[in-house]
């Protein structure tokens, strides 16, 4: 392997404002990489000095509340300075972006990468800048009483927002939304007229989530004067920008700030569990009501805090699993502050409960098997910028495939699409962004602590979504480095401490005996790819290699495991007979013969299967990757290869097995197996 230099080396150590003063001071005698880069770790380790401060409820309308979507066409400028520290250094946040230099049409939300013919962006590292002039309602403005507030769903990675020229906050870290109280700013300067400055630095460090590093070549033979490379240690393409929506909503000045919900049953009784934190009022009134899905009351109390009990409760299913899947409650709050002014936000509650046993994830005391895919936030063009189209085509061919649950991989995925799967019954784990953790200098106290903070983060805007029923800390880790038992240990501790309702895992490809993380984990999730990146060529040999793999696992730690990715990279339309590597043929025999020795082991132990991975996607261009990585059952655009037909074939069977399918529905859904007039229906 080449030797990386770490530009954030000398910042390891820094563990209080003095230090990081210091830090800041000497950045400024680096070039202007490195310098971004400190600007990017600085702003993490700032972040980290104190906990998170209130919710992030979802924005939503209701008699209290307004959203305006300021997503669109922006401005948008790169800075390609040597240094990528002209804007800051000009002050572009101060006046209009266009009158700074250069500026295109920037669609958000998309990654900016893809859009132009210009390679220059398509690869940049450093600071980008984005600007668009929104009009706010002229009532707001005059309301005292209305709080207005700016979102931004997700961007990548490092992120400072000005509102009319004045900072309003800063973002570190991709994949999670981060807010604003702009009321005062647009009241002090100039009303209605609303000018958003959004700089966005997408460089990844040692310390980042995911990690990176910046290499400079200084062979000025081959390279120029201060030329450099990001690398990663994760096979995707590192998309960059404003990801999702930009959105201005109000709430009244004494408001609903977050909402915790948690849920369980006894026969025929529900039970949900809610905590109400309000702000801007000292003794607010709450009540709280519960709907079913045709409008009924079915509970209702008053207070911050209590239990809501519900009689004949519906519980909320996976899909395939029963025949009322996914039912979601209605559960209002209204606070009313001593003035009389009413806040009011409604959230979708499923009460459902999930639990591990050594052999089996229960769902509702049922046993569940995870027959799903993995996923990517990746498109053509729009790159990770989120686009309903795409999701709403990615749950229907979800559903066609029989598939009951995906993995996030590897980092939080937009919230719309975790809507969609509480509406749908598709279970998620939920993973955030600790992909390639590979260095040891990523084990430090600095990225512990901004790894805790990004899953308060996570667990804070996803822990009402009953579709989530696992977290996720990490993805293939270098778990048998040294420092890592203690990293995990504190990382799995944490985040069951700000949820005590959910399993904890991270996903594996560290060897079972050396593995320093998995004795803190709930549920093993491993990956390996036999006969690709191990004896590629030899599927002869999966059979063998995964039974040893399994029973190495579950015989040191007497957990439930998940193969939590599993493939072969097939390019569409190549086809050889026998079977070889690349083509569709192998990718489907090297599927049969896992999927032979998931049936042997989901009777003891295995409780899931998820394949890497749902569709082609973008990576950084390798020797390796053509144009991508090919691992989907479809291609990037969602056309389905030979191995997406045999997995629907399979998910369709195992789902029949459970004896919960009627007759109707696998003739509505077209099943490609011969469906027996014996078959069992629901019991009801």
């Amino acid at each position: 392997m080449r030797k990386r230099r770490d530009v954030t080396r000398a910042a390891e150590v820094l563990q209080c404002k003095q230090t990081v003063e210091r830090a800041a001071r000497d950045g400024l005698k680096r070039s202007g990489a490195e310098r971004a880069a400190k600007r990017v770790f600085l702003a993490a380790l700032c972040s980290v000095c104190q906990a998170l401060q209130g919710g992030m409820l979802f924005p939503t309308e209701s008699p209290s509340r307004e959203v305006k979507d300021v997503s669109g066409l922006w401005s948008f400028r790169a800075d390609l300075s040597p240094e990528r520290s002209r804007g800051f250094e000009q002050q572009w946040y101060k006046s209009p972006l266009a009158e700074t230099g250069p500026v295109i049409d920037m669609p958000v939300p998309s990654s900016f990468n893809d859009i132009t013919q210009d390679a220059k962006i398509r690869d940049f590292i450093g600071w980008v800048w984005y600007e668009k002039d929104v009009w706010v309602p002229a009532r707001w403005i005059q309301d005292q009483g209305t709080r207005i507030v700016l979102r931004v769903g997700s961007a990548h990675y490092y992120s400072v927002l000005w509102v009319n020229g004045v900072k309003v906050t800063e973002h570190v870290g991709g994949h999670l939304p981060f807010e604003a109280d702009i009321s005062g700013v647009l009241r002090q300067t100039s009303g209605s007229a609303c000018r958003i400055t959004i700089a966005v630095n997408n460089t990844l460090t040692l310390e980042t989530l995911p990690p990176g590093t910046i290499q400079y070549m200084n062979d000025r033979s081959r390279y120029p004067a201060g030329y450099f490379v990001q690398n990663t240690n994760f096979d995707f393409f590192n998309y960059a920008g404003i990801h999702r929506s930009v959105l201005l909503y109000t709430t009244p000045k004494a408001h609903i700030d977050d909402i915790t919900v948690e849920t369980t049953f006894s026969d025929n009784i529900g039970l949900v569990s809610f905590n109400v934190s309000v702000l801007g009022s000292s003794k607010p009134a709450v009540k709280i009501t519960l709907s079913a899905q045709d409008g009924r009351c079915v509970a209702s109390a008053d207070g911050s805090r209590g239990v809501l009990k519900v009689t004949d409760v519906n519980l909320w299913w996976p899909y395939l699993m029963h025949e009322n899947p996914a039912y979601l409650y209605s559960m209002e709050v209204q606070a009313t502050a001593e003035d009389g002014q009413t806040d009011v936000y409604t959230l979708a509650v499923g009460i459902r409960t999930v639990k591990v046993t050594s052999t089996q994830f229960l769902i509702n005391n049922k046993p569940f098997y995870f027959h799903g895919v993995n996923k990517h936030e990746d498109a053509d063009i729009r790159g990770k910028g989120f686009d309903w189209p795409l999701v709403v085509k990615d749950f229907n061919l979800m559903k066609w495939m029989g598939v009951n649950s995906f993995r996030t991989s590897h980092y939080p995925y937009a919230e719309e699409i975790l809507q969609m799967a509480d509406r749908h019954g598709i279970v998620i784990i939920d993973e955030c962004p600790g992909v390639g953790i590979k260095d040891i200098r990523s084990f430090g106290n600095v990225s512990l602590a901004h790894h805790l903070t990004v899953m308060e983060e996570l667990v804070r805007r996803d822990k009402n979504h009953p579709s989530v029923v696992m977290w996720s800390v990490a993805n293939e880790p270098a778990s048998e480095m040294p420092p890592a038992g203690f990293y995990f240990k504190e990382l799995v501790s944490h985040t069951k401490s700000l949820d005590s309702s959910r399993p904890v895992t991270y996903i594996t490809a560290s060897n079972y005996a050396r593995d320093l993380g998995a004795p803190y984990v709930d549920v093993i999730c491993v990956n390996s790819y036999l006969s690709w990146y191990h004896d590629p060529g030899h599927t002869e040999l999966i059979s063998l290699q995964l039974n040893t793999q399994f029973d190495d696992w579950y015989g040191k730690y007497q957990k439930p495991i998940i193969q939590s990715e599993y493939g072969a990279d097939a390019v569409p339309g190549l086809h050889s007979d026998p079977p070889m590597m690349f083509t569709e043929e192998y990718q489907t025999t090297v599927l049969q013969n896992y999927h032979n020795v998931f049936d042997q082991k989901r009777k003891e132990f295995v409780i899931g299967e998820l394949i890497w991975n749902f569709a082609d996607f973008m990576t950084t261009q390798t020797i390796t990757r053509v144009v991508g990585n090919k691992k989907g059952i479809f291609t990037r655009q969602r056309q389905p290869k030979a191995g997406a037909f045999l997995l629907r074939e399979r998910y369709w069977r195992i789902a029949n097995e459970t004896g919960v399918l009627p007759t109707w529905v696998l003739k509505s859904l077209n099943s490609p197996f011969h469906i027996k007039s014996e078959q069992k229906v629901f019991n009801s």
